[in-house]
């Protein structure tokens, strides 16, 4: 009988560790990640054994408009081990960026966009009948249920209907912070698009939908300043229209992840009568870069060695905990930073 008794207790200890374990999500991504190098940073990715990788957009560095040179150098992302023990055992979803997309910092313009995102949706297994493959661009929302909760995942397309940036003018003179050659300025013009007329009104409607924590996936970082180089401060009337969504639909829990620039960093918004926007930045799978921009809202990093970036959600916590990471290649943290579901919220 005693026996009896201590097998139960301890099946009811392994289910009470197992139900609470299921409870926590931890989701994993990055970026800039080249098919050509060794890229051991997904043996270290592999090894944290998260729920889920989203891939942030520079998949690999594709610059090519002869699609069987495309379709190669997937392959040759394919080929790597990591990588297929990664989507072995782990759902992906992904974005894309320029050098996936077509060319360097191309936009709406860029002539080959259908035959690139057939390719880009081949590659990520995406379903016959996926609303992605239905319309223009690869944008969509991925929704997860925990418990009671709701995981809303918004896929956003930086690329295809992008406007052109506009090139800055050298003759003007910049300001002391910038030690290096600014590419563009910020579009004067509220015309200028980012996302694009039907993206736009697709974003509104799925910030309407109900969900405890939203993660917007965006191939360009959103909570920095301008620094001469691609984001959405390159358009700030776009940046402010995203800012006033999420106030007008009252959407609670939005957190940015983002790629791009070739380090780690984590960003924080406080605009004005809503509640703060992070924007988590993981861009280094293999790409690295010689310095990092200034960035007044810049509020951990940069860390600019190889890595990927881990957002844990623990559901239990009351309120909801959220932790944010950067592990580098040699699986040494290297950024963390926790915040709760009520501070990302407007019912405080």
């Amino acid at each position: 009988m005693k026996k009896i008794l201590f097998y139960f207790l301890v099946s009811a200890a392994l289910l009470s560790c197992k139900t609470k374990n299921e409870q926590i999500t931890k989701i994993a991504f990055g970026s800039c990640g080249s098919q050509d190098e060794p890229l051991p940073i997904f043996e270290v990715i592999n090894k944290h054994k998260p729920d889920m990788f989203l891939f942030l957009g520079d998949n690999i560095y594709g610059d090519t408009d002869i699609m069987d040179t495309l379709k190669a150098k997937y392959a040759r992302l394919a080929a790597h081990k990591g990588f297929q023990e990664l989507k072995k055992n782990t759902p992906l979803y992904a974005i894309w960026d320029d050098h996936d997309f077509g060319r360097n910092d191309a936009g709406r313009h860029y002539p080959f966009k259908k035959e690139v995102k057939q390719i880009f949706l081949d590659f990520f297994g995406e379903a016959a009948d996926s609303p992605r493959r239905q319309h223009a661009g690869i944008y969509d929302a991925i929704y997860k249920k925990y418990g009671d909760k709701t995981l809303q995942i918004i896929l956003l397309d930086n690329r295809t209907f992008r406007d052109d940036l506009l090139l800055f003018d050298n003759s003007r003179k910049k300001e002391e912070k910038y030690f290096y050659d600014l590419d563009y300025s910020p579009h004067t013009s509220k015309d200028s698009t980012l996302l694009g007329k039907e993206q736009w009104l697709w974003l509104e409607k799925e910030l309407q939908k109900p969900a405890d924590i939203r993660l917007i996936a965006s191939g360009s970082q959103f909570g920095i300043e301008f620094n001469g180089y691609e984001a959405w401060a390159n358009f700030p009337a776009e940046q402010q229209k995203m800012l006033d969504l999420i106030k007008k639909t009252k959407a609670n829990g939005v957190v940015f992840l983002s790629g791009d620039v070739h380090y780690a960093e984590i960003s924080k918004l406080k605009p004005a009568g809503q509640y703060p926007i992070y924007d988590i930045t993981a861009s280094g799978l293999s790409s690295t870069w010689l310095f990092a921009t200034p960035n007044k809202n810049r509020i951990e990093g940069p860390v600019m060695d190889n890595h990927f970036g881990m957002l844990t959600i623990d559901w239990n916590a009351k309120p909801i905990q959220l932790k944010a990471e950067i592990w580098d290649v040699s699986d040494d943290q290297r950024i963390e930073r926790s915040f709760t579901l009520k501070e990302i919220s407007f019912d405080k």
